[in-house]
């Protein structure tokens, strides 16, 4: 967020890669109890959209300082997207219903400085030539989500579904008191394989919610894998 023309500080960098992203088209009156003050549902082609995302965290460092054994792992997310008008426009941002990590110190600080919703569980990951595949250990079993793909990658029209879903660089978290936090992601466009075959494996309604499930368990919308950058997560405003 911007400042007297000035960034806030870095809080966290790192690369982003390999992201499996599956996305559903869902009813947004099952996400208005969710949004931050401050925001609104983002909608595309008046569509609302929740997306399960996989990817690999790399070189992860806070505030500069790499903390040995928390510098590369596995996060899976469902997130779903808003926008907020400030002074230079809108800025379009996600809200993370649930972030899983393997790493305790990671969720802790996740939760304490953010109010995310993180939560540590054993988690890994297979990514080769034409697939990827990011595990979760929860119910006694192992969960997965699994895309497969083809092809050569390409940077999404600016008016499709892809960019949509990819190119949202504000993330928003409600705080425990009502208030909202709003931080800055920075990361250059990413260029995306559409998958051939999406698979989410997992009891939906334990694990998201029973309001999510019908959507969830229905076919998504769209799939891809986004190849990932570098990027720079920007210390959070209170709006």
């Amino acid at each position: 967020m911007r400042r007297n023309g000035e960034p806030t500080a870095a809080f966290l960098t790192a690369e982003w890669r390999d992201l499996a992203m599956v996305n559903y088209e869902v009813d947004p009156a099952v996400l208005e109890s969710r949004v931050p003050r401050w925001t609104e549902l983002d909608r595309w082609n008046d569509r609302t959209f929740v997306s399960v995302v996989g990817f690999r965290f790399l070189d992860t460092r806070v505030r500069g300082l790499a903390i040995p054994r928390h510098r590369d792992f596995e996060e899976l997310n469902l997130r779903f997207y808003v926008r907020r008008k400030a002074d230079d426009g809108w800025r379009r941002g996600v809200v993370f219903v649930k972030e899983i990590v393997p790493r305790r110190a990671i969720a802790w600080v996740a939760r304490t400085l953010y109010n995310e919703n993180y939560f540590a569980i054993p988690m890994r990951h297979e990514v080769t030539a034409g697939r990827a595949r990011y595990e979760w250990f929860h119910g006694d079993r192992w969960n997965g989500l699994a895309l497969e793909f083809a092809g050569a990658p390409c940077v999404p029209a600016d008016v499709s579904e892809e960019a949509f879903i990819t190119e949202h660089y504000w993330g928003y978290a409600r705080q425990r008191d009502g208030a909202t936090v709003e931080y800055q992601v920075e990361h250059p466009r990413w260029s995306v394989w559409r998958a051939t075959t999406a698979t989410l494996d997992c009891d939906v309604a334990s694990f998201y919610g029973s309001d999510l499930a019908p959507f969830l368990c229905g076919r998504p919308s769209s799939a891809f894998i986004a190849d990932g950058s570098a990027v720079i997560v920007r210390r959070g405003v209170r709006l």
